[in-house]
């Protein structure tokens, strides 16, 4: 069964009606493919007028959507004889961080991913894609696996940000994130990272600390939550519209400030209604990043992507 967000009720009216339709046009019933094509003509044409003006609150929803695909989606999708690698060697494994080796178009890779769960025992399992300090201390661990067999790096980041109890505080959350970033930054591999769906604060920014930034037409990606930002702020969650609004974090904004390299286009109504496109565009993304960074001597790389993060900092094009 689909799930409609808010905005899309007209959109899923107009699909009931269409369901309804082909109900009554099953063998021996009525033929009514002309209403069915005009009213699908009609969800198109909805589809395209709302996605085309959609709020940077509407999109965060999108970007959350339960059926929109996951890392592991990705993964299964995209990279050929996937062998998973767990634990930080320190203290446990954290499901919310997924990585291993593979093959991406025949090529051996490292790949990394924060999984948030498709279904309730998944999004438990995983907690829902909030990772604790010892995911982070993997995905460091990968990283510098990766530098020492001369693996190119393939992340696919969608979380609200990093857990944020108390036990991930006291086993060094910051620290490990930290950590996690300057891997990204030393690396001696090429890295490219995929904003999938939300990139959240700096449980985001431990795994797309790349020489390409790569994020999804209807994908969010900020230092913090619109609903944090509104509690902080506004004193009041439910200023969450507001605060999406001034926290900028739209694809089509955060490349004209220059903290992403490109948007990837969605197939029409968002990753959520046709994933195998959506996956496929990402594939392309990569595929043509990866050749721009082939070849690169790693000391060359590693001050190239340190001098991109720093100019960040510098201030953003107007």
């Amino acid at each position: 069964m689909r799930h409609f967000l808010d905005f899309e009720k007209p959109i899923a009216e107009l699909e009931s009606k269409i369901d309804e339709l082909r109900r009554m046009a099953e063998p021996g019933g009525i033929n009514i493919a002309e209403e069915i094509a005009r009213l699908s003509e009609k969800v198109d044409r909805q589809l395209r007028t709302t996605y085309a003006r959609l709020s940077p609150w509407q999109k965060t929803q999108v970007a959350r959507h339960p059926d929109r695909p996951k890392a592991r989606d990705y993964v299964a999708t995209l990279i050929a004889e996937f062998t998973p690698l767990a634990g930080d060697r320190a203290f446990a494994d954290d499901a919310a961080v997924i990585g291993g080796m593979g093959r991406f178009q025949g090529r051996a890779v490292m790949v990394l991913g924060t999984e948030k769960g498709s279904d309730t025992e998944s999004r438990v399992q995983h907690n829902f894609g909030m990772s604790r300090p010892e995911g982070y201390r993997k995905a460091r661990r990968l990283i510098e696996l990766a530098g020492r067999f001369s693996l190119p790096v393939l992340s696919f980041v969608d979380t609200s940000g990093a857990y944020p109890g108390i036990e991930a505080e006291a086993r060094g959350q910051a620290e490990a994130i930290a950590r996690a970033i300057e891997a990204c930054l030393a690396a001696s591999v090429p890295i490219i990272a995929t904003i999938i769906g939300e990139g959240g604060s700096g449980g985001a920014i431990a795994l797309a600390s790349g020489d390409s930034v790569l994020m999804l037409e209807h994908a969010v990606y900020s230092v913090i939550s619109p609903e944090g930002c509104a509690s902080i702020l506004w004193r009041d969650a439910s200023a969450a519209e507001t605060a999406a609004e001034a926290l900028r974090l739209t694809a089509d904004d955060l490349k004209r400030f220059g903290l992403i390299d490109q948007v990837i286009a969605e197939p029409l109504g968002g990753a959520h209604r046709a994933p195998e496109i959506a996956i496929a565009a990402v594939a392309e993304a990569i595929t043509a990043a990866l050749a721009t960074l082939d070849g690169v001597d790693p000391v060359a790389l590693r001050n190239r992507r340190a001098e991109k993060f720093l100019a960040m900092g510098r201030g953003a094009p107007g």
